[in-house]
């Protein structure tokens, strides 16, 4: 009989077989969503200079202090232009947001507290305080700070803090060169119109898809069930990728050819068959040359289960990505008599607390794809138990990213 084993020990197993792909340089514009792979710091003071915060006038604190109200306006100032400084207690500078001030200012005034008229501008209100409306030079970061940290997603907003400080060329995690690889004389082109004994490809599609994701763009090709034909695309997509995602072919049927065939291509077989549903007939192994080989059950919601359980860990782990786990607390009692790990369909939302909450979706099966789009996630259910309670939390695994 063959040994089934625990969803712990195919993690811990798959997780020894990371790799490390290196790093390169892009451009910032065409980063987004890649891994960075470098401390990023600033090459100035952030603000570089103080700035109004506000419209209006900037003096010199020191001018209020000998009850000196109305001002000279020596010249108006916008943001980008080159600071005007006074030289006398009795003039200001009229200031836009976001211009830079001269050391002989040290005070802003709102435009809201001032009376101008003729070039005076006379302020309105009893109590200033000195500094007010500045934002001072260096209060974001100084010069030299670490202002953002290395193995985390590039977002649009890091692109916009690499652009503030001149990075135009970021050091990034380099991706994998994937291909998906799906089965099965029954599936055929999404375009083509199936008979009652066909289905349209899916599996290949929702992985490649989902890759984007991660700023991968993943190759895809179908086998029909023919051994050497299996045999011989293997054997060059083996020479050609650094990972193969395979969809079908590995459960008991008599033309389940692909855990054969691998071995046959001296791929070792660390494990096939997980102690959990949907998913059991999971099967991974590496080559020689540690290429890992993730070859997922054919059913579209056991394939997404493996995919997004096992592999989505495997490559933010050889990627250095660091992202916390997450939990849920489920929303109804739930039974499951069969001693497996249960990966049960759930749609996410939020409690008083702020907590996630996993609400059941009902489903027909491994097979029933079109539940996937009603729900958010997996929300795994230990072994060992029959019976989950509602108000319990459980380990999450998002899919809709």
């Amino acid at each position: 009989m063959a040994y089934f084993i625990p969803v712990e020990e195919a993690e811990t197993m798959i997780q020894l077989h990371t790799k490390n792909f290196g790093t390169s340089n892009s451009s910032y514009e065409n980063a987004v969503s890649r891994i960075l792979a470098e401390d990023l710091f600033a090459d100035r003071d952030l603000p570089p200079a103080n700035r109004s915060s506000m419209d209006g006038i900037a003096i010199s604190y020191e001018a209020f202090q000998k009850n000196i109200r109305s001002f000279k306006i020596k010249g108006t100032q916008g943001a980008g232009d080159p600071p005007i400084a006074i030289s006398n207690s009795n003039e200001c500078v009229e200031i836009m947001t976001g211009a830079a001030l001269d050391h002989t200012v040290d005070t802003v005034i709102r435009v809201e507290d001032l009376d101008l008229e003729h070039n005076i501008a006379t302020i309105k209100v009893d109590h200033i305080r000195k500094n007010q409306c500045i934002h001072a030079k260096g209060k974001d970061q100084e010069k030299g700070a670490l202002i953002a940290t290395k193995n985390q997603k590039i977002t649009p907003a890091l692109i916009g803090l690499a652009a503030s400080i001149g990075k135009t060329k970021l050091e990034v995690k380099n991706l994998p060169k994937v291909v998906i690889i799906t089965t099965g004389d029954e599936m055929i082109p999404p375009e083509a119109t199936p008979e009652n004994y066909q289905l349209r490809r899916s599996n290949g599609i929702t992985m490649q898809t989902a890759l984007t994701y991660y700023g991968i763009q993943a190759d895809r090709i179908h086998l029909n069930d023919n051994v050497e034909l299996i045999k011989n695309e293997l054997s060059r997509c083996l020479k050609s990728y650094d990972l193969l995602l395979m969809s079908g072919g590995v459960s008991m049927g008599k033309f389940d050819y692909i855990p054969k065939v691998l071995e046959e291509l001296g791929i070792k077989k660390h494990f096939h068959k997980i102690k959990q549903k949907p998913g059991k007939p999971f099967w991974f192994g590496t080559s020689e040359k540690e290429i890992p080989v993730f070859a997922f059950p054919g059913n579209p919601v056991s394939t997404y289960v493996c995919f997004i359980r096992y592999f989505i860990p495997w490559l933010k782990k050889s990627l250095n990505w660091n992202t916390p786990s997450e939990y849920a607390v489920l929303q109804e009692d739930i039974t499951f008599p069969p001693d497996l790990q249960y990966f049960l369909l759930v749609r996410l939302s939020s409690g008083k607390g702020g907590n996630l909450l996993a609400t059941p979706i009902p489903n027909n099966g491994s097979g029933d794809f079109s539940s996937l789009i009603h729900a958010d996630a997996f929300l795994e259910l230990p072994r060992n138990k029959n019976e989950f309670k509602k108000g319990t939390t459980y380990r999450l695994w998002r899919y809709n990213l």
